[in-house]
Formats: C-alpha cells, sequence, structure tokens
C-alpha cells in the first residue's frame, strides 16, 4: 500500500446506484475525481447519461446502467453489465433510495411502506447479495451503505417519514452484520448517515408537499444544526473517498454521520 497516494482509486471500479441525481451524482463524481472507472446505476436512463457525460472529463471509464434494484433480476443484470463492460467491481456505493409519502404511521397505506422498504432496505441487500461473491472471490472490496440520521430517532413526516427513518435504520444493522461477516475476506463494510443535503430526494413522490417541505426544513435548520445551513450534495465527496479507497484500510462496520452536528446537539 503506497501510503502516499491512499486516497488515490486508479484501477478500480465503482457501482453507485441512484447515480442519476443528488448525492449519487456526487458520489459518482468523487469516485472519477480520484481515478476509479465508474457505473453509474439507476431507473431514470437519461439522468444516467447526463451523469456521465459531467464526470466523463476525469479521463476514466463510465458507463450508465438501467436497473430497478428492488428487483432482483434487474441487479442480476446490473452487475454482469458492469463487470462486463469495465471488469470488476471493488466499490460498492448503495445509495438509491426514496422517501415515500409524508403520512403519519397510523394513515401510511401498506402498499407505501412497502414501496419504501423495497428500495432503501430490500434494495441494499439485492445488491449486496449480488456483488459480494465477486468481492470474496477478489478477496477485496468496500461497500458503503447509504444511511440517514432519520435513522437515530423520530421526526415529523414532512422531513422524515417513519417508513424512511425504519429502512435507514434497517440498512446500518445490515451493514453492521455483514461488516462483521465479511471482515476475513477482506472486504470493507460501512455506512454513511447524512443529516440534511440538498437533493431531489421526496419531490415526485410528494409534489403538492414540497414547498411546505421546503419552509418546514429551512425552519428545522436554522433550530437545531449549529452549522446553520443544509450541505451540498458534493460536500459528501470527501467521506465516500475515504471509505472506498485505502486511507480506511482497517475501518469497517462503522457508521459516519455528516450532519452538521444536528446530532450532537442536545
Amino acid at each position: 500500500m503506497d501510503r502516499k497516494n491512499i486516497f488515490n482509486l486508479s484501477g478500480r471500479v465503482a457501482l453507485v446506484t441512484g447515480g442519476g441525481s443528488g448525492l449519487g451524482r456526487a458520489f459518482c463524481g468523487a469516485m472519477a475525481k480520484y481515478g476509479a472507472d465508474v457505473a453509474c446505476v439507476g431507473r431514470t436512463e437519461q439522468k444516467l447519461k447526463d451523469t456521465v457525460e459531467l464526470i466523463s472529463h476525469y479521463g476514466h471509464q463510465a458507463v450508465a446502467i438501467k436497473a430497478d434494484i428492488s428487483k432482483p433480476d434487474d441487479v442480476e443484470n446490473m452487475v454482469n453489465e458492469a463487470v462486463t463492460k469495465l471488469g470488476t467491481i471493488d466499490i460498492l456505493i448503495n445509495n438509491a433510495g426514496i422517501s415515500g409519502e409524508s403520512t403519519r404511521v397510523g394513515e401510511t397505506p401498506i402498499e407505501n411502506w412497502d414501496r419504501v422498504i423495497a428500495t432503501n432496505l430490500r434494495g441494499v441487500f439485492i445488491c449486496m447479495r449480488a456483488v459480494l461473491p465477486l468481492m470474496v472471490k477478489q478477496k477485496r472490496g468496500s461497500i458503503i451503505n447509504v444511511s440517514s440520521i432519520g435513522a437515530f430517532g423520530g421526526a415529523e413526516p414532512e422531513v422524515s417519514p417513519a417508513a424512511y427513518g425504519a429502512s435507514k435504520a434497517g440498512v446500518i444493522a445490515l451493514t453492521k452484520f455483514a461488516a462483521v461477516e465479511y471482515a476475513k475476506d477482506g472486504i470493507r463494510i460501512n455506512s454513511i448517515a447524512p443529516g440534511m443535503h440538498r437533493t431531489n430526494l421526496g419531490a415526485k413522490s410528494d409534489p403538492e408537499l414540497a414547498a411546505q417541505r421546503e419552509q418546514f426544513i429551512n425552519k428545522l435548520v436554522s433550530m437545531n444544526i449549529p452549522m446553520g445551513r443544509i450541505a451540498e450534495a458534493n460536500e459528501m465527496e470527501g467521506l465516500a473517498v475515504f471509505l472506498a479507497s485505502d486511507a480506511s484500510s482497517f475501518v469497517t462496520g462503522q457508521v459516519f454521520v455528516q450532519d452538521g452536528g444536528q446530532l450532537a446537539k442536545i
């Protein structure tokens, strides 16, 4: 290991789900910026192509792969396509997620609950299950599962619906169990729990409440975030590169909170 270049990802391949916008696009850019070839995965082909175009100037391979991570067949095809086009998968960033409807628990349709869990938790499991055998065979790999500070406590449904928080808490538990199981295989598995970042999460699923949600969040920011602002998506890049690279070679099973101090506040 070259300790002078511990953040260098040259020669590695990263697969990022939810790569068409928001944090996913930032993760794709970060991987490419530090030398990795990137498979950008998502459900909207044009957005993925836009991401590929944006990161192509870094000079590394980037491909767009359309897939719904809640569907095992899609995920199997996703992995096969990534390996065929890029050679392998060294880094998996499970970022894809949905917020679901902004309703209280007793008013949440079962279909909405199932849909959120299917993408945010089951989808992470399906992707890990598909990629882990490859990483075991090559005796190396880094998996980064994106959770949320919503996993650590309750909130008004306009900010973080219960289905979303429950799914993200499950991601943390899955991360810890898998990290213990695969540590001796040379695979590190960690989680990032973002606080409030500027993304489009929730806008499509709840368009009528978008303005109300924005107003509510702005009020929460002034009251609850010590740094006094919402983070930009690209502020997640450094943490992702750290966990993907040799800089975190002895780090596994951990949850890294990036929230401007929100959880630290009493």
